[in-house]
């Protein structure tokens, strides 16, 4: 099936801006979205507690930015995204949390340039699995490993597939089982309709791979539940 173009994954999201701004609950298409948020903030406050400095990559609403600044106060803040709704939003919800900078950037990661050496912590929550080809993927995480300061961390909470096609469908069947409680059969359709055409996801052991291929030194997983994962690497 032929996939979102730029274009169109944009155009989805200036229209779901309310939806993705919802601290409290989370995204409830992703399972245990919340736990992930506590997850991926805390371990970064542990890996850099004494940070200036975050990335909010594909930021939609700014709940990763708005999150770590409840652990480390008035970061300085870079928030990207492909919409330019979504970083209204999110420039406005985290500059009242801050007495740090706030800069936005509306555009594709792959497109964007990025000083070398300048970020913490990096966040990249629902964002990656857009990527589509292998070098892709390889380019845009070589350049946020080259964004980090010595020492800082790229953390990540996305859909993931498995490395075995029988356990992947296992996992999506138990995902389907989900999205029927959350919302019944129109709701599970439609979001399984959305990742078809959409997304591009690849498992955790593949990212946690290319992360030491681009040289992190180390890789942590955090918490993995079905289709979805919190992990990260230590520049």
């Amino acid at each position: 099936m032929k996939k979102s173009t730029v274009t169109e994954i944009k155009a989805r999201f200036d229209k779901e801006v309310e939806r993705f701004s919802n601290l409290e609950t989370g995204q409830v298409a992703t399972i245990d979205a919340q736990i992930s948020l506590e997850l991926l903030t805390s371990a970064a406050k542990a890996i850099k507690p004494d940070a200036n400095h975050v990335l909010d990559l594909g930021c939609g609403g700014g709940n990763y930015t708005l999150k770590m600044l409840t652990k480390v106060p008035n970061l300085d803040c870079t928030l990207i995204d492909l919409s330019q709704n979504m970083l209204d939003k999110a420039q406005e919800r985290v500059s009242e949390m801050t007495n740090g900078k706030v800069n936005c950037i509306q555009g594709d990661i792959r497109e964007i340039d990025l000083a070398r050496d300048h970020f913490d912590i990096i966040l990249a929550g629902a964002v990656l699995h857009h990527l589509r080809e292998d070098a892709d993927w390889e380019f845009v995480f070589r350049k946020l490993y080259d964004s980090l300061k010595p020492g800082g961390c790229l953390m990540i909470s996305d859909l993931i597939v498995q490395e075995n096609d029988s356990v992947t469908a296992l996992v999506w069947e138990k995902y389907g089982e989900y999205l029927k409680e959350v919302g019944g059969e129109t709701y599970q359709q439609k979001v399984f309709d959305y990742i078809e055409i959409e997304d591009s996801p690849r498992s955790m052991t593949y990212q946690l791979e290319l992360m030491k291929k681009v040289g992190f030194s180390s890789t942590e997983i955090l918490h993995k539940n079905s289709c979805f994962g919190a992990f990260g690497g230590v520049k």
